[in-house]
């Protein structure tokens, strides 16, 4: 299984971006995905989910109303738009695909990782 994440840079706050999430080698309609990041010195923290049918999602309370987590599955492809970014927001961001159709918080319940990119927000 290989996740592919690109889209990140560098942006104003108060700016937006769009990463994206390429997967192959495993059915990926039939797994929750999540969006994680990590700064330096601290451990992994989630950001978003979605179920296999994009129908649910879920955010952490510091991206709520900001970010938006969705997925096409006829692309193999999750997406996590970003919105009024902040200089705090500024991390690696990475993809990762569930055991099963539960979103859940839990780094650990992630199987699959992508490699991360870089997200930096300038104040």
């Amino acid at each position: 299984v290989q996740l592919q994440a690109s889209g990140g840079g560098l942006v104003q706050a108060g700016g937006s971006l769009r990463l994206s999430c390429a997967a192959s080698g495993r059915t990926f309609s039939g797994y929750a995905m999540g969006w994680f990041r990590q700064v330096p010195g601290k451990e992994r923290e989630f950001v978003a989910g979605i179920t296999p049918s994009g129908i649910g999602t879920d955010y952490a309370d510091f991206v709520k109303g900001r970010f938006t987590i969705s997925r096409d599955n006829a692309k193999n492809t999750v997406y996590l738009q970003m919105s009024s970014l902040k200089p705090e927001d500024t991390a690696v961001y990475y993809c990762a695909s569930g055991r099963g159709p539960v979103v859940v918080a839990r780094s650990w319940e992630y199987l699959y990782w992508g490699q991360g990119t870089l997200v930096t927000v300038s104040s």
